[in-house]
């Protein structure tokens, strides 16, 4: 028997999946940005900061690196109202991914900047420069610069784990394929169009991110 293609639908549906991927365009810009953000934060403290804070921060990134992502998004969002707080669904989402991501780019920050040659330390110093702001001016960017394509690629990984983001009732693509597919039946199709999707979102957001690298360090293919 053969299979007979069926996309009459998708022009009902369209506004459904465009909702669905702005939601997850949504979360990898806040995941992106607050991520990196954390991850810079818990890679000087790893490498530079206080000893005191090491081990929280140690063990912070070990947590998440050694749990399932779906568990640490049923902790936010179904844990943490039994302590008080209250979250919606896209902003219990938007956490767990920041902390997601935060601890995987904290790893891969933290190697660029041990491998910041010492001589590079020792000129800030000569400078008059404090540590932290040795590490800002200094350190930072050619750190960044040596591990810039792992950490977007960590990113477009990070965007694509977002698909679990739906079984806390979060409309993003996932969730608008799977409501699309109880309504039309065409599992076949339905996915089909959801996975392209996810491709191009993740194309695009290596495109993005390579013309990102293009900005910051100018000297440098990415």
């Amino acid at each position: 028997m053969q299979y007979q293609w069926n996309f009459d639908w998708l022009a009902n549906y369209m506004p459904v999946f465009v909702n669905g991927v702005a939601i997850t365009i949504e979360l990898i810009l806040v995941g992106a940005v607050l991520g990196v953000c954390l991850g810079i934060v818990c890679a000087w403290v790893r490498a530079l900061g206080p000893v005191w804070l090491k081990p929280f921060v140690a063990a912070y990134v070990e947590l998440i690196r050694n749990t399932p992502f779906l568990i640490q998004l049923f902790f936010i969002f179904f844990g943490l109202p039994s302590l008080g707080m209250k979250l919606t669904a896209l902003q219990a989402a938007n956490i767990a991914m920041v902390v997601n991501l935060g601890a995987y780019s904290c790893e891969i920050i933290r190697a660029g900047i041990q491998a910041t040659p010492r001589g590079q330390f020792e000129a800030g110093a000569s400078l008059a420069m404090t540590p932290l702001q040795t590490f800002r001016h200094v350190v930072l960017v050619p750190a960044l610069q040596r591990i810039w394509p792992a950490l977007a690629s960590q990113i477009v990984i990070v965007m694509l784990g977002s698909s679990v983001v739906s079984q806390i009732a979060v409309e993003d693509l996932t969730f608008a394929s799977n409501f699309v597919q109880s309504r039309n039946f065409r599992a076949f199709e339905t996915y089909l169009v959801a996975t392209l999707t996810y491709l191009a979102l993740a194309i695009a957001l290596r495109k993005v991110l390579d013309g990102v690298g293009w900005v910051i360090f100018p000297r440098r293919k990415v």
